[in-house]
Formats: C-alpha cells, structure tokens, sequence
C-alpha cells in the first residue's frame, strides 16, 4: 500500500464551500477575505444573485460581499476541483414522518467525492447525530472518489453556528468548535477557523464529540422551552398569566427566562429529532426529548384551541370567523421560513372554518408561495376593523412598533386580540400564551 498522502501546506489551503445558504454564504464571505475561497451551490440562480452582490436571505449584505476580495461563486463543479479543503454546509431536514433526512448531506458528500484528490481534507457542518460523519458521509466520498479516507484524504467537523438575522452575534464572533479524523488533521482544521474566528475555536477530542455537541446544544433548548410551554398550558387553566409568573420568578439569580411558543426554525424544531432517531437506533427511547418535542409541536394546536375559547366566551362566531395572522417566518426580523409553525397554526385555524389572511414584512412571498402554497401580504391590510382575531405569532419591529392599539384597529368591536409574544402589556391584549 502507498504511504498516506501528506495533508496540504497550511498556506497553500484553497477552500471550497458546499452550499450557500444561512450557514454557507457567511462562512464563504470570511474566508474571503483572507484567502482563495469558492462558494459552491447547485442553484445557478442563486449564485447569479450572489455574484451580483445581492443576499436574499439578508445575513451578508452588499458591502460583506464586496469585502470578500479572494471569494468566487460558481455552480461548475471543475471550479472546485482544484481546491484541496471542501467544507460542507448544507441542510440537514426531516421528512414527514419526522426520520432523520440525509438526501442534501449525502448528494453533497458525492459532489466532494467527484472533485477530491490525494491529501485532500473535507469537512462538514450540517448539524447531524453523532457517528453520521463517518457512518453515513464519508463511506459516499470513499465510494465516488476511489480513495481510502485517513489514507487519501482527510476529514473533520465543525458544528455550525450561525443565529439567522443576528446581527450581535455574526460568525466571526461565535466561539467555533472544530476536529478532525486524525491529529494532524484536527490541527489544521483548527487553525483554519482561527484565521477567521475572532472569538476563538475549541478543539474538540474526536468527531463524534463535536457532532455530540452541536446537536445537545438545540436539544438543551428545545427540552427547556417546551418546560416552559407545558407551564405555559397548565397557568391557561388556572387562569394565571404565564408572562407575570416568568417575571416574578427571573428575580432568583439562577432562574433561566425563557418564553413559550412556537418552536420552528432549522435548528431547535429538528436537531432533536437526529438525536432522537440515533438514540432510539442505539436500544435507547429518549423520554425526555422526545415529550418536549411533541409539546412544542403541539403549540400551534393549542394556541389555536385558546383563542377559540376566547372568542367564544367573547361571543365572537368562529365559524367563517376572519383572523389576521401576523408573522409567517419562523423568528422574528429574519426572513427564513425554513420549518415555520406559523403555518400548523393557520392550518389549525383553517380546521375551524376560518379565513385566514397572512401578513409578514420580512418573508418573500414568492417562496412562501412556492415552498407551502400560501399568498401572504407583505403589507399591513386595509380597510381597518374587519377582523374577528388578529394574532400577532412573530414580533417583527414592524408590528411592534405599531403598537397593541394600532394593531387592535384591525379587530372588528368584539374581536380578539391575540399577542402570541407578549410584546405589549397584559391589558393591552385579550389572550397572551
């Protein structure tokens, strides 16, 4: 057998990043600036946009990009093949029948493995269950490419985490987590990000542990959420306010805020499915997770269950009642859709014989239309006072800053205002969660 193949110079590194989307697009724009970089998609309309300078999904705008002196976008897969580091950062869904989506890693880990070559390094950031990487991905790049993984070509993984629409907190700021299939891989992995993190990397022991850590991290969250969501449920029927208990309780040091709700999202509404299917996999069954999961999917059907008791005792008719939903993406001020649970509840809604109108600022109708069937407006509706429920379910600044009063002149004399957020006071509003 050949001796292994020797990793690349550290300052002859030319990256490739597979997939241009939240995660991809900033991760290319700061290699960019420091070094060759290709951004790689297989939308030409979305690389036309980009070398265009414009970002559709608002996380780099035109300056960013222009920055980006070293940075090339193509969809020709002989502009990648001379590259030696591939990174991956493309999406890791569902299905519907919540199972663990593998298509867009594993379609990804066959273009590497068209365009990699002796000493070559691939790393991947989609968030997965731990053992993926080198169970369900690199086996694909062995397959295509011929070569013999830790003997031809290298690997590691480093968990993304990109925040859509944080402009606080943009990647260079966000401590990175980094491995690698061997030791001298981990290294130079590591030192790669360094160049672009400004908040440091955490070399993690293999990568099993950082897949581990990407995916506990959302898990973490989506369990405390749905803890807050299920006390959010009980205080409806003791008839206490969720909102005022959080406050009296966030006195304690060592209380953790958080706000009930819809969970959405890329990250928090599916990463625990992964671990969920691994765990399950591996002759576990992951109570815990798996409850908070089905509370917090649960939300959009008890959130529209709760606003017909309302109208009801408002004496509001629900049926062919008209509700003004407002908010469709899934957090607010960003205009990702991706896994949105504003449409669970407007199909709830709908199931009650309801007319629903969608109205959000930040989504593009065009994909709205394409990815779920829906016409949103992208502006406030007139005429006013035609509403028998206005729900305000994302709180984007626009519907904020309106103000309860202004956005209450869209309910008809009996209609419900529902502040979904709790974005303004109690007495401001008919129904908070």
């Amino acid at each position: 057998m050949t001796q292994p193949a020797p990793l690349p110079a550290s300052e002859a590194l030319r990256v490739a990043v597979i997939g241009l989307g939240y995660v991809g697009l900033p991760l290319a724009v700061e290699f960019g600036k420091v070094q060759p970089t290709v951004g790689f998609d297989i939308s030409e309309k979305r690389v036309s946009a980009l070398a265009a300078g414009h970002d559709a999904t608002e996380e780099v705008d035109a300056a960013g990009l222009q920055a980006a002196t070293q940075l090339s976008f193509t969809s020709d897969l002989d502009a990648i093949r001379d590259c030696n580091v591939y990174i991956i950062a493309v999406p890791t869904p569902i299905d519907d029948h919540r199972q663990p989506n593998l298509r867009p890693l594993i379609a990804a880990s066959e273009t590497v493995g068209q365009v990699i070559s002796r000493g070559d390094v691939v790393i991947y950031e989609s968030t997965v269950y731990p053992g993926a990487t080198e169970d369900d991905c690199l086996p694909v790049v062995e397959r295509v490419s011929g070569l013999t993984f830790n003997h031809d070509f290298y690997a590691g993984y480093s968990p993304e985490r990109i925040n859509p629409g944080d402009k606080a907190r943009p990647l260079p700021k966000i401590v990175k987590v980094t491995s690698g299939s061997t030791q001298e891989a981990a290294d130079l992995i590591d030192e790669l990000y360094r160049r672009i993190i400004t908040a440091g990397t955490f070399k993690a022991t293999s990568i099993k542990v950082a897949e581990a850590s990407k995916i506990i991290e959302n898990t973490q969250r989506d369990v405390n959420i749905a803890l807050v969501n299920e006390l959010s449920i009980i205080f409806s029927y003791l008839g206490v306010d969720t909102s005022e208990v959080l406050d009296a309780a966030a006195t304690k040091w060592n209380f953790v805020r958080l706000s009930p709700g819809l969970v959405g999202g890329h990250c928090i509404g599916v990463d625990p499915y992964y671990l969920v299917h691994k765990s399950i996999a591996a002759g576990h069954i992951p109570d815990i997770i798996r409850q908070s999961r089905e509370i917090n999917d649960g939300m959009a059907r008890n959130s529209a269950q709760r606003l017909v008791k309302c109208m009801i005792q408002k004496k509001v008719a629900v049926h062919d009642a008209r509700v003004l939903l407002l908010g469709f993406t899934f957090k607010e001020n960003c205009p990702d859709v991706r896994n949105t649970k504003v449409i669970d509840l407007a199909e709830h809604l709908s199931a009650y014989s309801m007319s629903v109108d969608i109205c959000d600022p930040w989504a593009d109708s065009k994909e709205v239309k394409e990815e779920f069937g829906l016409s949103i407006m992208t502006e406030m509706p007139e005429p006013e006072g035609q509403y028998d429920a206005v729900i305000l379910a994302v709180g984007h600044r626009e519907f904020v800053e309106l103000g309860a009063a202004k956005l209450r002149d869209y309910n008809s004399d009996r209609g419900v205002f529902f502040d979904m957020k709790a974005s303004f006071p109690r007495s401001e509003s008919d129904l908070r969660l």
